[in-house]
Order: C-alpha cells, then sequence, then structure tokens
C-alpha cells in the first residue's frame, strides 16, 4: 500500500481516538497496533508487551520520577517568595526594575524544576500580586512571566532533555550541559526586550523602590542560599562526574526535603501532596512514553521513517531548510500536543532524517527544546497559557498575545544557535571533551 494512505489512515486514527476523549499514551499504543494488525507481519500483542515492558524498565528514566518530586515539593515551600527578596533590590536601576525579577526567577527556579509549567506557576504566584501591587502593566508582567516559565525546559535540569535523551539516545549528562548557554542567551533576550520596552515606555513603568547600599543589597540576598546551594548539589554533582544524572536527582529530593523543613513548610499533608503531585504526572509521561514507544517499532516494521527519510533526501534540502521545515512542523504541532507527546511521537520518524543530514543529536535536542519551548506559549494547547489563565482569570487569546514579543525572542534564540552552534556544542566539548 502506498505510505501517503498509510500515513493519511494512522493520522485519522490517531484523531479518531484522540477526539473520543482516550488519553494520549493509549492513543499512541492504541494508532501502533492498528499499524502492526494491518501492515507488518510480526503480531501486535507480542510486540506491545516487550517494547512496553523494555521501554518503562528503564534506567535512565528513574531520574525523571525523582526530578518531578524535587518540583513538586520545591512549589509548596515559600523559595518562591525568598527568591523575590533577595533578586528585587538588584533589579531597581535597571530599566523595567522588577520586571526582570520574572526573567531571572525564572531561569534560577528551572533550575531546580525541570518543568515549564511548575516555573511558570511558582514564579507567577509570587510576582504576578507583586508587580501589580506596585503599578506594572499586566500586560508585560504576564506576558514576560509566560515567556520566562519557559526557561524551565531548557535549563537543566530538564524533565524533557531527559525525555529526548531516552528516545534518541544521547547523554542526558551532556544534554543539562549543553543547556546551560542557550538558557542563558535566551533569559538575556527576555531581559533585552524588557529594557526595549521599559525605554519605549517610561511612563508605564513605577518609580523604584527605596534605594538601599551595597551591603544591604548583599543582606537581603541571603534568601537565595538555599536555592544556590541546591542548584550546586544536582548540577555539581553531576558535572564532577560524582553522580549520575539519576543519583543527582535523589541528591536534589533530599536537598528539596531539607529547604521546606527548614522553611518550616514540611508536614505530613505537604509531603503526601508532593508524592501524589508528582506519581500523578509521572504516571502520565510514563504512559505516553510507553504508547510512543511501540508507535515507534511500529512505524519501523511499516518503513515510514525509512522511506520518509529517503523522500526528504531526494527533494535535496540543505540544513538550514530542513532545520526551518521542522520548526514550522513542531510549532505547528504543538498548537494541538503538549511537549513531551511532540518528542516522543516524533523521535522515531525525525532522527534518521537529522542524523541522514548530518546534524549531531546533541545540538538538535537543544533545538528541539528551544521550539518546543516556543509550543508552550501558543494557543490553543499552550500549557503556561493554561497555568497564567488558571492564576489571571484572564482570556487565553489575550494571554497569547501579550506573550507574542517573547515567541519572537525564542524565534530570535533558534536562528542564534543555528548561526552559532558553538553555544550549544561549546560547553559539553570544554568540559566533557566531545559533542557526543
Amino acid at each position: 500500500m502506498n505510505d501517503v494512505v498509510i500515513t493519511t489512515l494512522l493520522i485519522v486514527a490517531l484523531f479518531a481516538i484522540l477526539g473520543s476523549g482516550v488519553w494520549i499514551g493509549l492513543a499512541l499504543a492504541g494508532v501502533a497496533w492498528i499499524g502492526m494488525q494491518l501492515f507488518a507481519a510480526r503480531p501486535a500483542g507480542d510486540a506491545m508487551a516487550v517494547t512496553i515492558w523494555g521501554s518503562s524498565s528503564s534506567w535512565t528514566l528513574t531520574a525523571l520520577p525523582l526530578f518531578i518530586w524535587m518540583g513538586e515539593i520545591l512549589f509548596r515551600t515559600r523559595l518562591s517568595n525568598d527568591m523575590f527578596r533577595g533578586l528585587a533590590p538588584w533589579m531597581q536601576s535597571l530599566p523595567g526594575r522588577l520586571l526582570h525579577t520574572n526573567v531571572v526567577g525564572c531561569a534560577i527556579f528551572a533550575a531546580v524544576s525541570g518543568s515549564s509549567a511548575a516555573t511558570c506557576a511558582t514564579i507567577g504566584k509570587m510576582s504576578l500580586p507583586e508587580l501589580s501591587r506596585r503599578g506594572y502593566p499586566d500586560g508585560i508582567s504576564i506576558g514576560s512571566l509566560a515567556g520566562a516559565g519557559t526557561l524551565g525546559l531548557l535549563i537543566p535540569p530538564s524533565i524533557i532533555m531527559i525525555v529526548y535523551g531516552v528516545a534518541a539516545d544521547v547523554s542526558i549528562a551532556q544534554l543539562f550541559m549543553a543547556g546551560i548557554l542557550p538558557g542563558i542567551m535566551l533569559a538575556g533576550l527576555f531581559s533585552g526586550y524588557i529594557v526595549l520596552w521599559a525605554l519605549r515606555h517610561p511612563g508605564q513603568v513605577p518609580a523604584a523602590d527605596m534605594s538601599m547600599s551595597l551591603a544591604q543589597k548583599v543582606h537581603e540576598a541571603r534568601h537565595l542560599i538555599p536555592v544556590v546551594l541546591l542548584i550546586a548539589a544536582v548540577l555539581g554533582s553531576i558535572y564532577a562526574g560524582i553522580a549520575t544524572a539519576t543519583e543527582a536527582a535523589a541528591v536534589g529530593v533530599v536537598g528539596a526535603l531539607a529547604i521546606s523543613a527548614v522553611q518550616g513548610s514540611l508536614s505530613w499533608d505537604t509531603f503526601k501532596q508532593s508524592l501524589l503531585g508528582g506519581t500523578r504526572l509521572y504516571c502520565m509521561i510514563a504512559l505516553i512514553l510507553s504508547g510512543a514507544a511501540f508507535l515507534t517499532l511500529s512505524m519501523g516494521y511499516i518503513g515510514l521513517p525509512r522511506h520518509l527519510a529517503e523522500w526528504i533526501a531526494t527533494l535535496g534540502l540543505t540544513q538550514w531548510q530542513l532545520l526551518l521545515a521542522l520548526m514550522v512542523f513542531y510549532i505547528v504541532l504543538g498548537c494541538f500536543l503538549d511537549g513531551i507527546s511532540m518528542v516522543v511521537l516524533t523521535m522515531g520518524v525525525i532522527m534518521p532524517t537529522v542524523l541522514k543530514a548530518g546534524i549531531d543529536p546533541l545540538w538538535f535536542g537543544i533545538f528541539i527544546v528551544l521550539v518546543v519551548e516556543m509550543a508552550q506559549i501558543t494557543p490553543p494547547v499552550g500549557f503556561n497559557l493554561f497555568v497564567l489563565q488558571g492564576m489571571t482569570g484572564r482570556e487565553i487569546g489575550w494571554i497569547a498575545k501579550v506573550t507574542l514579543p517573547f515567541f519572537f525572542c525564542m524565534a530570535v534564540g533558534v536562528g542564534l544557535i543555528t548561526l552559532f552552534p558553538g553555544i550549544v556544542t561549546a560547553l559539553p566539548q570544554a568540559v566533557m571533551g566531545t559533542a557526543r
């Protein structure tokens, strides 16, 4: 049967199953089963059992629930409030003043959360009331938070990097290392836009709070010590070669529990809530990963990824053209799927093409994360938009509109890492000796 007909049939089946209200993971497994039954000789049931067990028993995946749990624990502490107190005095002299606390706060919290939605929600519950109370416009306050919240995907430890590393067989430690400089670059682009906005609208920026001496600023910065120590413990243990990503995740959980206990936030109720919240989220991700693994196997037996790679090769696309096409593809896909689903659903098809085009899978992982970040703030399925809608009561369309400048900042970021791939590969090469 023609590949186009098979692809069309499977896509129609996927949307039909999703439209009936079936969970994404089960929908992926269902489409894979249909493909195996109709277009492959191997028994679908046997293949499904073996594949799902093999994909879910990976030791690398152990880091995922631990990082998720760490983020859930920190979400229930007063860490975000402490970060605001520590950062605010240093932001007063910048154009845009306290708006930069959204960017810097999200960048710091991203280094201990691994989740875009968690970063957005945690920093937002602290910054939005404070910025509103001081008279900052809602548009730039909410837009900058939505954009900066996506740093939770890029700055390690990142949940989606772990998912990509498992799906594409790329070192998670190297992915974490590769995400640092692009994360700093993207935070700089966000702050740069806030500076430009403040210079264009000086009348909308409230006056600075009472000025502080350097000694007073340093004294307030003590509130940043817990989060800095936690970041150093998690990432430092990985980069120093002391711990694997999984072991570092366990260190992060212990550190998060210690911070929660010291702050007086740790109780049996919050412990239980964090554990149950982390379990629910991981079960969702694990189901999606299992379904995607079976779908990848099914596509392999049918031959669609190979045929697609061969077809793209015949088009004679340059790397630039291929990357531009993939960026548009993922942005459109992000209008309908969450980031993790996008990655696991497409890797089996996309990676052979990417490798054949000579693109470094480590660099491509950061490219994918940046593009998925863009999808986090595109309606109708932008997770950060939903988070902010729940926090502010604003319409999705309005939130998407005020977030649009930060979407373009991310597009600039994608362009920069494409023009200068060393932004991604320099740190892994310097520390680990290789970009792979």
